[in-house]
């Protein structure tokens, strides 16, 4: 089933490795022009590299937005990136999101779409077998991304994962 991605889950799971569980879990993954843009595929950060290859291996799809009026009615409470996935989504009628930002997350239901975040991603990769220590990555978002984890969600996904 495919899905669209806000910048976040992407870069996050890029950064730690973990890029191809999205392929895994969802086949394809678009994405909009902003979220592209922000993912800054020329940089040289860690995980770049396995951006640009998702892209060239085509599992990592660009597509144009095309409620322009829809992402700007978005974009006075999201930032942009949120916006034009939601937009996307609605576009291309993909009813998943993969999106971490709570209020990005609330606006997406309140249109009728499926969300997902990373650790959702992570926690599904985990039942199924795709990595070992949930414990160890979801530290690595933390300490390499600098990506927020409360302590008690950090506790319930490990007790949801049995670690």
């Amino acid at each position: 089933m495919p899905a669209v991605s806000d910048t976040s889950p992407i870069l996050g799971l890029a950064v730690i490795g973990h890029l191809g569980l999205l392929q895994e879990q969802f086949g394809e993954i678009f994405i909009p022009q902003t979220v592209l843009a922000e993912l800054k595929i020329d940089a040289n950060f860690k995980g770049a590299s396995d951006v640009r290859l998702a892209l060239n291996e085509g599992w990592l799809k660009l597509k144009e937005i095309q409620n322009k009026p829809l992402a700007r009615s978005l974009s006075l409470d999201l930032h942009q990136g949120e916006a034009e996935a939601i937009t996307l989504a609605i576009d291309l009628s993909i009813n998943l999101l993969v999106m971490d930002e709570k209020i990005g997350r609330e606006r997406a239901k309140d249109l009728g779409l499926k969300t997902v975040g990373v650790l959702g991603v992570l926690l599904n990769a985990k039942k199924h077998g795709r990595i070992k220590s949930l414990k160890d990555v979801m530290t690595a978002l933390r300490n390499e991304v600098g990506f927020f984890i409360s302590d008690n969600l950090y506790r319930q996904i490990l007790a949801q994962a049995g670690e």
